[in-house]
């Protein structure tokens, strides 16, 4: 059934019940008008303006490249959203059913969430929570009307709130802003084949996000000692940052000068003498990121994206990332620390994992 018969339907049977219809709200007034986007060709001086991921910013002092945030060098202020509108209040009688996490709700079932808007179940489901699953359509008020929620930036699966439920206690600089920033360097990802492997290959790569940085707690890689170790002599171009400058850092901890290199030039920023950009601006470092995932194939047969919208499952992606040091045997403990990540995500996700978990 449509949805927009079941809204009608939907909407008949409130006013029998002599209650608002369902009907969407006029879009909110905008609170701020967006300034010129952002351009990293751009050089900005003190007091310019620039509007980036929905906010508008302001340059403190001379900069040009560095992605506007609240990390850095801390040259960019937040002037506040722009471009969007405040969420409507929620009033009047709402007399539909409360939801109750692990009810089993049957498409078209309304039910009534604890910020008081109702949803409506796009599909089956056995009580996912309406705010964080995507198996609800947009909420709508008990006195009429869509609230309008806006869809997540760039159209990405995941939306903020899901980001936030995988990674609790993640740390301040892996932004969702900087997460959803970065994904205009590979459009083709978690954007290749039906919503269902979409949402799959977004999980993989956040589950194994997750086990690189303990759930994105760091942004280093902890053993300093290790530093010194990631300097490949034997290149053209050495390490001109410094032999110690090419430790693990990011979502996917990228190491070795080679790596940053090849990074770099892939996403048009210079990482091999400065890679200090990939542990400060966190657009940058999630690009890193999605640039291994979508690009290299590591010591496994193919890239990670190839992996999960081919159908060869996610324990080809553990392989393509850390092979035989965890594949085959190698570290059984390691390798289903990913997949009860990759399990708990798409259970958020609201679809299943397919087969091939392990390597």
């Amino acid at each position: 059934m449509s949805k927009r018969r079941i809204i009608a339907m939907l909407a008949s049977a409130a006013a029998a019940a002599g209650l608002a219809a369902l009907t969407p709200l006029a879009s909110p007034a905008y609170a701020a008008s967006c300034a010129t986007p952002y351009a990293a060709a751009t050089v900005y001086t003190g007091g310019m303006s620039a509007s980036y991921n929905g906010h508008n910013w302001q340059a403190k002092w001379w900069t040009q490249g560095e992605t506007p945030s609240t990390g850095g060098s801390g040259v960019w202020a937040d002037q506040g959203t722009c471009g969007g509108g405040s969420t409507p209040t929620p009033t009047g009688n709402c007399t539909y059913p409360a939801w109750k996490a692990g009810q089993n709700y049957t498409t078209g079932t309304v039910v009534r969430y604890t910020d008081g808007n109702l949803y409506i179940a796009e599909h089956d489901n056995p009580g996912y929570d309406p705010v964080i699953s995507t198996w609800y359509w947009d909420p709508y008020s008990c006195s009429g009307g869509s609230t309008s929620t806006p869809p997540n930036p760039g159209g990405f699966v995941v939306s903020e709130a899901q980001f936030n439920q995988m990674f609790p206690n993640r740390n301040s600089f892996y932004t969702y802003s900087g997460l959803t920033a970065a994904l205009s360097a590979y459009p083709g990802f978690a954007k290749t084949g039906s919503d269902t492997v979409k949402k799959q290959e977004a999980a993989a790569f956040l589950a194994n996000v997750n086990h690189e940085t303990g759930g994105l707690v760091y942004i280093v890689e902890q053993n300093t000692a290790n530093y010194p170790h990631y300097c490949d002599t034997s290149q053209p171009y050495g390490c001109p940052a410094g032999q110690a400058a090419y430790y693990g850092r990011g979502p996917i901890q990228l190491s070795w000068n080679f790596n940053y290199k090849a990074a770099g030039d892939a996403l048009g920023i210079n990482l091999l003498n400065n890679p200090n950009l990939v542990q400060t601006d966190a657009a940058v470092a999630w690009k890193t990121g999605i640039w291994y995932w979508m690009t290299q194939n590591g010591p496994g047969t193919m890239t990670p994206h190839n992996a999960m919208v081919n159908g060869a499952g996610f324990g080809e992606t553990i392989r393509s990332i850390n092979g035989s040091i965890e594949c085959n045997g190698g570290n059984p403990a390691q390798v289903q620390s990913r997949i009860n990540a990759y399990q708990n995500f798409a259970a958020i996700l609201g679809v299943p994992t397919g087969g091939n978990l392990s390597c």
